[in-house]
């Protein structure tokens, strides 16, 4: 009888470079003990399916953390703030600039956030 918890020894193939890129096209999002499980078996396999993320999500994750490590956003927001204020005085295609900016900023953000998949943090717009 086997343990619990315990799972038989992974199962070695040695594939060419083209072998192996080939079956992650054919993969999909699957990941590839899933794809090549369902394949063999010819059934979809009962085990928990965990998304394969692809290239351009991972770039696109990448993107989205260095727009984070920048906080070109919130200065800009400091700025388009400090020129509401008064705090120091621009000149009013400036201030639009300014604001224009950051909207953009604002806007890519959620896109890359959208594109990802994921949930915009409590009090921003999806």
């Amino acid at each position: 009888m086997a343990d619990k918890g315990k799972y038989p020894p992974p199962y070695s193939l040695r594939l060419t470079f083209e072998e192996r890129k080939q079956l992650r096209q054919q993969a999909g999002t699957k990941t590839l003990s899933a794809y090549i499980r369902e394949r063999l078996f010819e059934q979809p396999s009962p085990r928990r399916h965990y998304r394969q993320l692809s290239e351009d999500h991972a770039v696109l994750g990448e993107l989205l953390e260095e727009l984070g490590k920048t906080r070109l956003s919130n200065n800009l927001n400091q700025l388009a703030k400090a020129c509401n204020s008064g705090a120091f005085e621009v000149s009013d295609e400036a201030e639009a600039a300014i604001i224009e900016a950051r909207d953009d900023i604002k806007r890519m953000r959620e896109e890359l956030v959208a594109a990802l998949g994921l949930k915009p943090k409590t009090g921003e717009t999806p």
